[in-house]
Protein backbone atom coordinates (compact mmCIF):
# COMPACT_ATOMS: atom_id res chain seq x y z
CA UNK A 1 0.00 0.00 0.00
CA UNK A 2 2.81 2.60 1.24
CA UNK A 3 4.56 1.90 -2.24
CA UNK A 4 1.58 2.45 -4.39
CA UNK A 5 0.76 5.64 -2.44
CA UNK A 6 4.15 6.91 -3.19
CA UNK A 7 4.24 6.04 -7.04
CA UNK A 8 0.83 7.70 -7.20
CA UNK A 9 2.19 10.69 -5.05
CA UNK A 10 5.08 10.94 -7.73
CA UNK A 11 2.96 10.79 -10.28
CA UNK A 12 1.26 14.36 -9.44
CA UNK A 13 2.83 17.59 -9.66
CA UNK A 14 0.97 19.40 -12.21
CA UNK A 15 0.32 22.80 -12.33
CA UNK A 16 -3.17 24.87 -13.21
CA UNK A 17 -5.74 26.41 -11.92
CA UNK A 18 -9.40 25.45 -11.31
CA UNK A 19 -11.15 26.03 -14.23
CA UNK A 20 -13.34 24.47 -17.16
CA UNK A 21 -13.21 20.64 -17.98
CA UNK A 22 -10.94 20.61 -21.24
CA UNK A 23 -11.08 17.81 -23.50
CA UNK A 24 -8.62 17.91 -26.76
CA UNK A 25 -8.93 15.64 -29.59
CA UNK A 26 -8.02 15.68 -32.96
CA UNK A 27 -9.56 17.44 -35.78
CA UNK A 28 -8.92 17.47 -39.54
CA UNK A 29 -10.37 21.05 -40.01
CA UNK A 30 -7.67 22.90 -37.33
CA UNK A 31 -8.67 24.45 -34.29
CA UNK A 32 -12.01 24.63 -32.63
CA UNK A 33 -12.74 25.94 -28.96
CA UNK A 34 -16.03 26.01 -26.98
CA UNK A 35 -16.49 27.71 -23.76
CA UNK A 36 -19.05 26.92 -20.81
CA UNK A 37 -18.69 24.75 -18.55
CA UNK A 38 -18.78 21.77 -20.57
CA UNK A 39 -16.26 22.74 -23.05
CA UNK A 40 -13.93 20.74 -25.20
CA UNK A 41 -11.07 22.12 -26.73
CA UNK A 42 -10.51 20.61 -30.22
CA UNK A 43 -7.29 20.56 -31.21
CA UNK A 44 -5.04 18.38 -33.92
CA UNK A 45 -1.82 16.33 -32.37
CA UNK A 46 0.65 14.82 -34.20
CA UNK A 47 1.59 12.89 -31.01
CA UNK A 48 -0.76 10.27 -31.52
CA UNK A 49 -0.70 7.58 -34.40
CA UNK A 50 -3.25 7.41 -36.70
CA UNK A 51 -4.23 4.03 -36.33
CA UNK A 52 -4.06 4.18 -32.10
CA UNK A 53 -7.12 2.54 -30.46
CA UNK A 54 -6.93 4.29 -27.06
CA UNK A 55 -6.42 8.17 -27.59
CA UNK A 56 -3.55 9.63 -25.70
CA UNK A 57 -5.52 10.63 -22.81
CA UNK A 58 -3.74 13.14 -19.24
CA UNK A 59 -5.35 14.52 -16.34
CA UNK A 60 -5.53 18.08 -17.37
CA UNK A 61 -3.19 19.88 -15.42
CA UNK A 62 -6.33 22.22 -14.28
CA UNK A 63 -7.06 19.10 -11.78
CA UNK A 64 -4.72 20.12 -9.96
CA UNK A 65 -6.07 23.64 -8.37
CA UNK A 66 -4.38 26.25 -8.92
CA UNK A 67 -1.17 25.38 -7.15
CA UNK A 68 -1.20 22.56 -9.16
CA UNK A 69 -0.84 20.12 -6.17
CA UNK A 70 -4.67 19.41 -5.26
CA UNK A 71 -4.72 15.52 -5.39
CA UNK A 72 -8.60 14.91 -4.46
CA UNK A 73 -11.87 15.41 -6.00
CA UNK A 74 -15.18 15.15 -3.84
CA UNK A 75 -18.52 14.06 -4.77
CA UNK A 76 -21.69 12.27 -3.26
CA UNK A 77 -22.80 8.77 -4.81
CA UNK A 78 -24.08 8.73 -8.18
CA UNK A 79 -23.73 12.85 -8.58
CA UNK A 80 -21.95 14.41 -11.25
CA UNK A 81 -18.41 15.64 -11.18
CA UNK A 82 -15.98 17.43 -13.06
CA UNK A 83 -12.66 15.44 -13.94
CA UNK A 84 -10.80 17.31 -16.48
CA UNK A 85 -9.34 15.35 -19.14
CA UNK A 86 -6.92 16.17 -21.94
CA UNK A 87 -7.34 13.71 -25.17
CA UNK A 88 -4.92 14.12 -27.68
CA UNK A 89 -7.08 11.66 -30.22
CA UNK A 90 -10.87 10.93 -30.79
CA UNK A 91 -12.62 10.88 -27.67
CA UNK A 92 -15.85 9.90 -29.27
CA UNK A 93 -14.29 6.30 -29.24
CA UNK A 94 -13.86 7.01 -25.75
CA UNK A 95 -15.81 5.52 -22.74
CA UNK A 96 -14.87 5.02 -18.48
CA UNK A 97 -15.75 3.10 -15.55
CA UNK A 98 -14.12 3.60 -11.89
CA UNK A 99 -11.78 1.17 -9.96
CA UNK A 100 -11.16 1.20 -6.45
CA UNK A 101 -7.88 2.99 -5.31
CA UNK A 102 -5.25 0.59 -5.65
CA UNK A 103 -7.50 -2.31 -7.34
CA UNK A 104 -7.93 -2.73 -11.16
CA UNK A 105 -11.52 -4.08 -11.28
CA UNK A 106 -13.87 -2.05 -12.45
CA UNK A 107 -17.08 -1.10 -9.72
CA UNK A 108 -19.44 -0.23 -12.47
CA UNK A 109 -20.42 -0.22 -15.98
CA UNK A 110 -18.75 1.59 -18.37
CA UNK A 111 -20.18 4.65 -19.93
CA UNK A 112 -19.82 6.83 -22.98
CA UNK A 113 -17.16 9.59 -22.38
CA UNK A 114 -19.79 12.39 -23.87
CA UNK A 115 -18.68 15.25 -22.15
CA UNK A 116 -17.25 17.29 -18.82
CA UNK A 117 -19.25 15.83 -16.06
CA UNK A 118 -18.59 12.12 -15.07
CA UNK A 119 -21.04 10.08 -13.13
CA UNK A 120 -19.27 9.38 -9.75
CA UNK A 121 -19.86 6.26 -8.33
CA UNK A 122 -22.55 5.03 -6.24
CA UNK A 123 -20.87 3.53 -2.97
CA UNK A 124 -18.84 5.98 -1.15
CA UNK A 125 -14.64 5.21 -1.04
CA UNK A 126 -11.65 6.31 -3.39
CA UNK A 127 -11.60 5.61 -6.69
CA UNK A 128 -9.90 6.18 -9.59
CA UNK A 129 -10.39 6.88 -13.69
CA UNK A 130 -10.28 3.96 -16.24
CA UNK A 131 -10.84 4.95 -19.81
CA UNK A 132 -11.61 2.05 -22.17
CA UNK A 133 -11.56 2.01 -26.69
CA UNK A 134 -12.32 -1.08 -27.92
CA UNK A 135 -10.27 -4.05 -26.07
CA UNK A 136 -7.83 -0.95 -24.93
CA UNK A 137 -7.93 -0.02 -21.23
CA UNK A 138 -6.09 2.62 -19.22
CA UNK A 139 -6.06 3.72 -15.44
CA UNK A 140 -5.26 7.19 -14.80
CA UNK A 141 -3.42 7.88 -11.36
CA UNK A 142 -3.02 10.94 -11.03
CA UNK A 143 -6.07 12.19 -9.42
CA UNK A 144 -7.94 10.42 -6.53
CA UNK A 145 -12.06 10.82 -6.48
CA UNK A 146 -13.38 10.86 -3.31
CA UNK A 147 -17.05 9.67 -2.91
CA UNK A 148 -18.73 10.60 0.71
CA UNK A 149 -21.07 8.94 3.26
CA UNK A 150 -23.95 11.33 2.88
CA UNK A 151 -24.61 13.45 5.86
CA UNK A 152 -28.22 12.28 6.25
CA UNK A 153 -26.39 8.52 7.04
CA UNK A 154 -25.34 10.36 9.99
CA UNK A 155 -27.94 8.65 13.10
CA UNK A 156 -28.07 11.53 15.69
CA UNK A 157 -24.51 12.14 17.01
CA UNK A 158 -22.91 8.91 15.46
CA UNK A 159 -21.99 7.87 11.78
CA UNK A 160 -21.29 3.83 12.19
CA UNK A 161 -19.70 4.07 15.78
CA UNK A 162 -18.04 7.41 15.09
CA UNK A 163 -18.84 10.14 17.35
CA UNK A 164 -19.11 13.24 15.48
CA UNK A 165 -21.73 15.15 17.45
CA UNK A 166 -24.72 17.64 16.26
CA UNK A 167 -23.84 20.31 14.13
CA UNK A 168 -25.90 24.07 14.96
CA UNK A 169 -28.07 23.08 11.33
CA UNK A 170 -29.19 20.06 13.02
CA UNK A 171 -30.37 22.17 16.23
CA UNK A 172 -31.34 25.63 14.91
CA UNK A 173 -32.04 25.33 11.35
CA UNK A 174 -31.94 28.54 9.48
CA UNK A 175 -29.10 29.76 7.93
CA UNK A 176 -26.69 27.45 9.53
CA UNK A 177 -25.48 24.70 7.19
CA UNK A 178 -24.15 20.91 7.59
CA UNK A 179 -21.62 19.23 5.77
CA UNK A 180 -22.87 17.65 2.15
CA UNK A 181 -20.83 14.08 3.58
CA UNK A 182 -18.23 12.71 5.34
CA UNK A 183 -15.67 10.78 3.76
CA UNK A 184 -15.06 7.32 5.61
CA UNK A 185 -11.17 6.35 6.20
CA UNK A 186 -11.11 2.89 6.71
CA UNK A 187 -7.74 2.69 8.17
CA UNK A 188 -4.36 3.42 8.49
CA UNK A 189 -3.04 2.72 5.11
CA UNK A 190 -5.74 5.53 4.03
CA UNK A 191 -5.22 7.75 6.45
CA UNK A 192 -1.87 7.67 4.65
CA UNK A 193 -3.24 9.12 0.81
CA UNK A 194 -1.65 11.93 0.05
CA UNK A 195 -4.23 14.78 -0.55
CA UNK A 196 -2.31 17.71 -1.54
CA UNK A 197 2.01 17.73 -1.90
CA UNK A 198 2.32 18.50 1.76
CA UNK A 199 -0.96 17.36 3.15
CA UNK A 200 -2.19 13.45 4.03
CA UNK A 201 -5.79 12.36 4.66
CA UNK A 202 -4.26 11.50 8.34
CA UNK A 203 -3.23 15.08 9.36
CA UNK A 204 -6.86 16.45 8.78
CA UNK A 205 -8.52 13.66 11.07
CA UNK A 206 -10.12 15.02 14.85
CA UNK A 207 -7.70 14.43 17.63
CA UNK A 208 -10.00 13.40 20.04
CA UNK A 209 -8.88 9.95 21.20
CA UNK A 210 -11.57 7.66 19.38
CA UNK A 211 -9.43 4.93 18.11
CA UNK A 212 -11.89 3.00 16.22
CA UNK A 213 -11.60 2.67 12.39
CA UNK A 214 -13.62 3.77 10.60
CA UNK A 215 -12.89 7.41 11.25
CA UNK A 216 -15.15 9.92 9.31
CA UNK A 217 -13.96 13.81 8.43
CA UNK A 218 -15.11 16.83 6.35
CA UNK A 219 -12.27 17.85 3.90
CA UNK A 220 -12.23 21.13 1.72
CA UNK A 221 -9.71 20.80 -1.46
CA UNK A 222 -10.07 24.98 -1.80
CA UNK A 223 -8.18 24.63 1.95
CA UNK A 224 -5.64 22.48 0.24
CA UNK A 225 -5.23 24.72 -2.51
CA UNK A 226 -4.68 27.46 -0.14
CA UNK A 227 -2.42 26.06 2.21
CA UNK A 228 -0.04 24.63 -0.66
CA UNK A 229 -0.10 28.09 -2.66
CA UNK A 230 0.78 29.78 1.12
CA UNK A 231 3.75 27.51 0.65
CA UNK A 232 4.73 28.03 -2.77
CA UNK A 233 4.16 32.60 -1.89
CA UNK A 234 6.75 31.24 1.24
CA UNK A 235 9.07 30.71 -0.79
CA UNK A 236 8.85 33.62 -2.97
CA UNK A 237 9.39 35.60 0.40
CA UNK A 238 12.52 33.79 1.30
CA UNK A 239 13.79 34.39 -2.05
CA UNK A 240 13.90 30.85 -2.95
CA UNK A 241 13.51 30.35 -6.36
CA UNK A 242 11.50 26.80 -6.26
CA UNK A 243 9.72 25.97 -3.57
CA UNK A 244 11.34 24.45 -0.58
CA UNK A 245 9.94 21.71 2.22
CA UNK A 246 9.44 23.69 4.65
CA UNK A 247 9.20 21.81 8.41
CA UNK A 248 5.56 21.90 8.46
CA UNK A 249 3.01 20.43 11.42
CA UNK A 250 -0.89 20.37 11.74
CA UNK A 251 -2.36 21.07 15.23
CA UNK A 252 -5.82 21.32 13.80
CA UNK A 253 -7.45 20.09 10.92
CA UNK A 254 -11.06 18.90 10.49
CA UNK A 255 -12.94 19.05 14.43
CA UNK A 256 -16.25 16.99 15.03
CA UNK A 257 -18.40 19.08 16.31
CA UNK A 258 -18.55 16.87 19.41
CA UNK A 259 -14.68 17.90 20.11
CA UNK A 260 -15.08 21.02 18.91
CA UNK A 261 -17.51 21.73 22.11
CA UNK A 262 -14.75 20.80 24.57
CA UNK A 263 -11.97 23.00 22.86
CA UNK A 264 -12.09 26.30 25.29
CA UNK A 265 -12.47 29.66 23.17
CA UNK A 266 -13.58 27.59 20.05
CA UNK A 267 -16.81 29.58 18.11
CA UNK A 268 -19.72 27.38 18.42
CA UNK A 269 -20.06 27.03 14.01
CA UNK A 270 -16.22 27.08 13.71
CA UNK A 271 -14.91 26.18 10.07
CA UNK A 272 -12.90 23.34 11.59
CA UNK A 273 -16.14 21.32 11.36
CA UNK A 274 -17.12 22.61 7.53
CA UNK A 275 -13.36 20.79 6.76
CA UNK A 276 -12.37 24.42 5.60
CA UNK A 277 -9.68 25.42 7.93
CA UNK A 278 -6.63 24.20 9.16
CA UNK A 279 -4.18 25.18 12.20
CA UNK A 280 -0.53 24.96 11.33
CA UNK A 281 2.43 25.70 12.56
CA UNK A 282 5.17 26.69 9.99
CA UNK A 283 9.14 27.50 9.60
CA UNK A 284 8.84 29.99 7.61
CA UNK A 285 11.70 31.68 7.92
CA UNK A 286 14.01 28.08 7.49
CA UNK A 287 15.78 28.58 11.24
CA UNK A 288 14.39 25.38 12.50
CA UNK A 289 12.17 26.84 15.09
CA UNK A 290 8.41 27.59 15.46
CA UNK A 291 8.03 31.10 16.37
CA UNK A 292 6.06 34.19 16.27
CA UNK A 293 8.65 35.53 12.73
CA UNK A 294 7.19 32.44 11.57
CA UNK A 295 3.54 33.34 12.03
CA UNK A 296 3.67 36.85 10.58
CA UNK A 297 5.67 35.43 7.55
CA UNK A 298 3.04 33.30 7.03
CA UNK A 299 0.22 36.00 7.32
CA UNK A 300 2.03 38.22 4.86
CA UNK A 301 1.86 34.72 2.15
CA UNK A 302 -2.15 34.57 3.25
CA UNK A 303 -2.78 37.92 2.51
CA UNK A 304 -0.50 37.82 -1.23
CA UNK A 305 -2.51 34.45 -1.68
CA UNK A 306 -5.96 36.34 -0.94
CA UNK A 307 -4.59 39.23 -3.94
CA UNK A 308 -4.17 36.80 -6.33
CA UNK A 309 -6.93 34.38 -5.90
CA UNK A 310 -10.16 36.51 -4.32
CA UNK A 311 -12.18 33.07 -4.60
CA UNK A 312 -10.05 31.83 -1.60
CA UNK A 313 -10.70 34.72 0.70
CA UNK A 314 -10.95 33.36 4.48
CA UNK A 315 -10.26 33.82 7.45
CA UNK A 316 -6.61 34.25 9.06
CA UNK A 317 -6.06 34.46 13.03
CA UNK A 318 -2.29 34.36 14.60
CA UNK A 319 -1.55 32.50 17.22
CA UNK A 320 1.60 33.72 19.63
CA UNK A 321 0.12 34.52 23.10
CA UNK A 322 2.76 33.15 25.64
CA UNK A 323 -0.50 30.79 26.27
CA UNK A 324 0.52 27.98 22.96
CA UNK A 325 3.67 26.19 23.23
CA UNK A 326 3.66 26.71 19.49
CA UNK A 327 2.76 29.75 17.94
CA UNK A 328 0.60 28.81 14.75
CA UNK A 329 -1.60 30.04 12.12
CA UNK A 330 -5.53 29.71 11.57
CA UNK A 331 -5.90 29.39 7.70
CA UNK A 332 -9.70 29.06 6.20
CA UNK A 333 -11.39 29.62 2.91
CA UNK A 334 -14.82 30.73 4.56
CA UNK A 335 -15.41 33.09 1.10
CA UNK A 336 -15.12 36.47 3.66
CA UNK A 337 -12.05 37.99 5.12
CA UNK A 338 -11.64 37.90 8.79
CA UNK A 339 -8.96 38.62 10.52
CA UNK A 340 -7.68 38.06 14.22
CA UNK A 341 -5.29 37.92 17.06
CA UNK A 342 -5.07 34.93 19.68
Amino acid sequence: MADELTRLSRSLGRRGGLASVMVCCAAALGVLQFHGPSSFLVRASARVPVMATLPSVAVSPHAFGKSGEVRVRMALPGDSIEYPLEVYGDPTTLSYEWVRLLDTVGVDSARPLTGASLVAPERPGFYRLALLSGDERRILDDLTVTVLVPFADKTGPVLNGYRIGTYLAERLGGQRDHPEGFIEVLDRQLAALRVSRHLRLGDMLTRDGQTQWPRYLVLSPELLDKVELVLDELAVIRGDSTPVELRFNVSAGYRTPSFNSTIKLAASNSRHQHGDAVDVAIDADGDGRFTARDVQLVALAVEQVERNHPDLVGGLGQYTSRRYNTPFAHIDVRGQRARWQG
